[in-house]
Formats: C-alpha cells, structure tokens, sequence
C-alpha cells in the first residue's frame, strides 16, 4: 500500500510503500477512494498534539470500500462503503463509556495520531467505528463530513436552540453547519479574518445573513456563538458579542491560550464550553439529517502525494472550504 508517513513533528510527510496490514479481531480493512485534510491534522503534523504515534498515517475523515474483514466482525459485506472519523476507538468499560460520554473516554485511540489513518491507500478501523454511508455519494464530497461535519454538528448541538448562531472561522466546519442552520431555520453571523473577503463571500453564498473581520461586532446580540478558528483570543471577542445567557462553543481540539479578559464579560450568565471528540450517536443523527438538509460540501482536490501541499495551504489559509486527497 501507499501511505503518507510523518515520522517527525513540524516535517513534511513522506511516501512509503507498505506491506498490506490485516485486519485484527473486530476490525476491517478498507480501500481508501478519499480523505478530507482536517485542521486537527495540521495540529498533529506541527507537534500542537502531544504524543502522537510516530511514525504514523494522519487522515481521519476517510471514505472508503471494505476489502478485508477480520474475525468477529459481523453485518459487514466486502465491498461496504464506510466513513471512518476521528474517534477510532474506546475502551466500553470506563465510567465515560459507560455513561453514554464514549467521547470521554480514558483509553480512547485516535484516527491519524495513535492509530494510522487515511492519509493512505488502505486503512485499518474498528468496526464499531465505522459507519455505513450511501452507496451512490461521490466519496469526495462526503469525506469532510467524517471530521468537519460530525464535530460542528456536536458543536451546534451544543450551542443550543438559539436563532442567532455566530461562527468564527469559516472553514471546512462552517460551510457545513451554516447550511445546517439554514436548514434549520436559523441565521448565521460570519466573523473571518479580518480583511479575508473573499471568505466573508464564501460565507455569505452559503446563506450567512452577516460576514465581517472578527475584528467587528455583529448588528445583533448572538444566541451563541461557535469557535472553529484555533485561535483564544477569539473567547473575549465572542463572548462580547452574545446575549445576556448566551453560549460560546470552542469547537477545536487544539487552541492558542486565552488571554485575560474582564469578567464583565462572561457574567449574566454567559458560558463557555468546549467540545470533544464525537460519539457514535453524533454520527448517526448527523448524517441521517444530511440528505434532508441538502448539505453540499466544496472541495478541492488533491493526490495523495501532494498531502504536504494540501496541509500547507490549509495552514496558510490558502483554502475555501475542505481539502481532500485522492488515493
């Protein structure tokens, strides 16, 4: 198999040829056709996560075919196609697993950073964390659901019910949940980087009733406010701009320390919450409601030996929506 190899943090990827791994109990193979290029990968390759497996396969929104099943596994067909995401395992007997908190978990692995990912011709994922998707999808417009889908969704479910729903950072994960919060019936208010219009015309194209710099107040008081950007002194910005009650969600894995800010701020009840991971329940409501909601993806394109090239223009914020590699 062909993979794409980070064997040290903050240096690029490297190709390799590999022996065909197999599939262990409850496990299966699969032959990759895309992985989107999430900003958590960005996180890992750049040494921001901590005790990454080395080396090892970043990708973790995968869609691809089953090509070997291992034993124990049962309901699965050869040729299935399946979506693998970030959370790729957890232990089912901790207090979390036990609670319904599977995103909790104390013994959890990681798609692309404790176990191999996507980044690759083939992969290996638990069963259990692995879903069913539609046979008839283009695989590269579902694959940015797998990461920038799942953890919007779990970012918006935790904002609440509100109908004003501020979003800082619009990349792979906004233009998703904006068309979500369309569908919903809710407005989005757009905050990019300041000056970045041609984002803040991406945003509005995909229904954002306002797009401004983050620099900017909105014209109306938020609900809640959602915070994609890795970026902690967004936290004050956005609690100045939601209600008396509101909610700023941090939706990353990984962010820039908050700086100090007046308690004025978050008092009236204001709060922050951060989200972690997924659960397996996140994925079944999130992609049960994505043909309803007619959620399309914008994609750009790249082969898998051009995934140091797609990660550079990630994080130069080069792109409008997801990257994805192409097996």
């Amino acid at each position: 198999m062909k993979a794409m190899v980070l064997h040290e943090v903050r240096m690029p990827l490297i190709m390799e040829e590999r022996p065909l791994p197999a599939p262990g109990a409850g496990e299966i193979r699969v032959a990759v056709e895309a992985c989107a290029v999430c900003r958590t990968d960005l996180h890992v390759v750049d040494g921001d996560l901590p005790h990454p497996k080395i080396p090892v396969i970043p990708g973790h929104e995968i869609v691809g075919r089953v090509d070997a099943i291992g034993p124990g596994v049962r309901n699965r067909a050869l040729g299935e196609r399946v979506g693998i995401p970030w959370l790729g395992h957890t232990c089912g007997h901790c207090p979390y697993c036990m609670s319904g908190h599977e995103n909790l978990c104390d013994a959890p692995l990681f798609t692309g950073y404790t176990r191999d990912g996507g980044f690759a011709s083939h992969a290996i994922a638990d069963d259990a964390y692995a879903f069913s998707l539609a046979e008839d999808g283009d695989p590269i417009s579902l694959a940015p659901l797998l990461c920038a889908g799942l953890i919007g969704w779990r970012s918006l479910v935790a904002a609440g019910p509100g109908e004003r729903i501020g979003i800082f950072g619009f990349g792979a994960a906004a233009h998703i949940i904006a068309q979500v919060c369309n569908w919903q019936g809710r407005r989005v208010f757009a905050f990019t980087r300041p000056g970045d219009l041609a984002a803040q015309d991406f945003a509005r194209s995909l229904g954002a009733v306002w797009a401004d710099g983050s620099d900017q107040e909105p014209p109306e008081r938020l609900d809640a406010a959602i915070i994609f950007a890795p970026v902690g002194a967004l936290v004050p910005l956005a609690l100045r701009a939601v209600r008396k009650g509101g909610r700023v969600v941090c939706g990353g894995i990984h962010m820039s320390d908050i700086p100090q800010f007046p308690y004025r701020l978050l008092w009236e009840e204001r709060q922050i919450l951060s989200v972690a991971n997924l659960t397996r329940r996140d994925a079944q409501d999130f992609l049960a409601i994505v043909p309803e909601a007619r959620i399309r993806t914008q994609t750009v394109r790249y082969p898998l030996k051009a995934a140091n090239e797609a990660l550079d223009d990630l994080r130069s914020g080069r792109l409008q929506g997801a990257a994805v590699l192409i097996p």
